[in-house]
């Protein structure tokens, strides 16, 4: 007959107290995260040990987060309460197997970057013009275009040389950490502010004879390459100047990935854009055929239009 949780709380606390020598103060605290655990599964309908899944653990730390407002440092204690009481009723041989397992803690959550939306981003992109960007608004434009239109980081923008942009293919040859390389297709508007930059500024921001450009794509007002720092600074100043607060270069490459997806495109699709070698919440998808990819690139990719 399945047993409730009154009694196996009650030994386990018991356990506790003699085997670890908690205080009283220290028992008091795992008893009421256990007693509140046990509220959560009740307003579920779960009433027995054995009836536990993940699933009804993890919904209740999620209601510890969103609706108790409880800080990571609270919720961690709470996640160890609930693991050692189930590993306890486990080797106790009261539950087959423990139900928390898989529970992470907060020190792994991870915060997402901020996401701009298409319109904000669009508006992002028109503050680089002819008429508020100064004379270096095509080089604005198109690093913009390429951060955004193909996913890329700071550092790979800095390090693309001209070699590196495959016209006739439409892509871009990525470097990325690890030396890893990419080819990342393009869409229209990026390629547009590509070609208007490399005819009509490009030239006369590489007129020095000392080699100083080093054959980069995108140039300082020096006639050098651009910095990443440079990068973050031109980021924040046309959001300024489109009025949308703080802004960063990371915060393209994620609205790059997430309009993505919005649209539809596979996130392995997704992944092989970014470089990324490992995410662990796409291991559960398997890998597409890479004949694949320039279709979905065509239907999903932002301003391909």
């Amino acid at each position: 007959m399945p047993i409730d949780f009154d009694q196996p709380v009650r030994d386990f606390l018991t356990w506790l107290r003699v085997e670890g020598g908690l205080s009283p103060a220290t028992l008091d605290a795992y008893e009421r995260d256990l007693r509140d655990l046990i509220g959560d599964l009740a307003d579920a309908g779960i009433a027995t040990p054995d009836a536990v899944g993940p699933r009804d653990l993890a919904a209740h730390v999620q209601s510890l987060h969103r609706e108790r407002g409880m800080q990571p440092s609270s919720i961690a204690r709470h996640l160890s309460t609930i693991r050692m009481f189930f590993k306890w009723m486990e080797s106790e041989r009261r539950i087959d197997r423990t139900p928390a397992g898989p529970l992470v803690p907060p020190t792994q959550w991870k915060r997402l970057p901020g996401v701009l939306s298409p319109n904000k981003m669009r508006t992002l992109i028109q503050a680089a013009s002819p008429d508020t960007g100064g004379r270096l608004w095509q080089r604005d434009r198109a690093m913009v275009e390429i951060m955004y239109g193909g996913g890329l980081r700071a550092s790979e923008v800095c390090t693309l040389s001209l070699c590196d942009w495959k016209r006739e293919l439409r892509v871009l040859l990525v470097t990325g950490k690890g030396d890893k390389q990419r080819l990342v297709p393009l869409g229209k508007a990026a390629i547009n502010a590509i070609d208007e930059y490399g005819q009509q500024l490009r030239p006369t921001l590489a007129r020095f004879d000392d080699g100083r450009d080093q054959s980069r794509l995108l140039l300082s007002n020096t006639g050098r390459p651009l910095e990443r720092v440079a990068i973050w600074q031109i980021i924040r100043r046309l959001a300024v100047r489109a009025e949308l607060g703080d802004v960063h270069p990371h915060m393209l490459r994620h609205s790059f990935a997430t309009h993505m997806l919005a649209g539809g495109a596979d996130l392995r699709v997704v992944q092989e854009l970014l470089g990324h070698s490992n995410i662990a919440t796409t291991q559960i998808y398997t890998h597409i055929d890479r004949s694949q990819l320039r279709d979905v690139v065509n239907a999903y990719l932002p301003r391909s239009a």
